[in-house]
């Protein structure tokens, strides 16, 4: 089975109106209602490619009734624990030509001791050999940034592999549980390390520091060039289709989404890379919050170049 772990999620409200305007009522000529979280994106590519997963996460109020029941609405199953707050709602007001845009961003609930305790004793209860979790996304607060760490901790102590892909102190925390992959873009991997990333020998050299952390395998994503592959002293560069881009936002969750589902399907790591990044393009090819179907992905697919570096 596939799980994916979202611990902040969010309604993501999108409002277009003809030009944003201060001091001044802005009259909205369309709404768009997403489901936000990047566990919940994986989900998302993982029921394109024919594959089943559980999304998993806090959620509460009648905006977490909303998430579950648009999950519900895409066809992934949901098995939340329900917390005393509401989900938050992040609102974006897009200009008519979409070139200015406003984003303001809830910071989330607050996530009490014992609503964290649930979400562990869940995982632990569902855990088990052979299955692939990813655990994606921010830290809602009054969560700990080790949280990723316990959650990875209790997964393979189960027989289960993990993919993590967060930042910050949760990522280095996570990091030293041992995760069978980490995915930091270029950006999060300088900050984890403090070693440069302008070359893919520095990339390289990255990749290694954030393995001796404590990850099996390091996939550091690159946007529309491709990914960088590290595992068992070998990189792997991945290059990506040329695509017309018209919107990368997801495009990352979209790549580990295909990774994972290569590694559950039994792929070697290259090939898995492959899937990847085909996902990750046929995202970014889309207009608005798309994730294309299979069909599309194999399309690209056959465009990606893996070499080892």
């Amino acid at each position: 089975m596939l799980y994916t772990v979202t611990l902040n999620p969010a309604v993501d409200r999108e409002l277009t109106v003809p030009a944003i305007e201060f001091d001044s009522v802005l009259r909205a000529t369309a709404c768009q209602v997403d489901f936000g979280g990047k566990g919940f994106n994986v989900s998302r590519v993982l029921r394109s490619l024919g594959a089943a997963s559980v999304a998993l996460g806090f959620a509460g109020g009648k905006s977490g009734e909303l998430l579950r029941d648009g999950l519900h609405s895409l066809g992934i199953e949901t098995d939340f624990v329900w917390i005393d707050g509401e989900t938050r709602t992040n609102v974006s007001i897009v200009s008519h030509e979409q070139k200015r845009y406003v984003r303001a961003n809830e910071p989330g609930p607050t996530i009490s001791a014992s609503e964290q305790a649930a979400l562990l004793q869940k995982i632990q209860g569902l855990a088990k050999e052979g299955d692939w979790w990813v655990l994606a996304g921010s830290l809602p607060p009054g969560v700990p940034d080790s949280i990723y760490a316990e959650i990875t901790g209790i997964v393979q102590a189960n027989g289960a592999r993990v993919l993590l892909d967060t930042s910050g102190d949760a990522l280095q925390d996570g990091c030293q549980a041992g995760p069978y992959l980490v995915k930091p873009n270029a950006y999060e991997a300088h900050k984890l390390t403090g070693l440069p990333v302008d070359t893919l020998p520095q990339i390289i050299a990255a990749a290694g520091a954030i393995q001796e952390m404590g990850a099996t395998c390091v996939v550091i994503s690159l946007g529309k060039d491709g990914a960088m592959l590290y595992a068992d002293r070998k990189a792997w560069i991945g290059h990506s289709p040329r695509i017309e881009e018209r919107n990368p936002i997801g495009a990352g969750d979209s790549m580990v989404g295909g990774l994972v589902w290569g590694l559950q399907a039994g792929l070697e790591l290259s090939e898995a890379l492959r899937w990847g990044i085909a996902c990750g393009a046929t995202t970014a090819s889309l207009s608005g919050t798309a994730v294309g179907n299979r069909e599309l992905v194999e399309s690209l697919l056959k465009r990606v170049q893996i070499e080892l570096a």
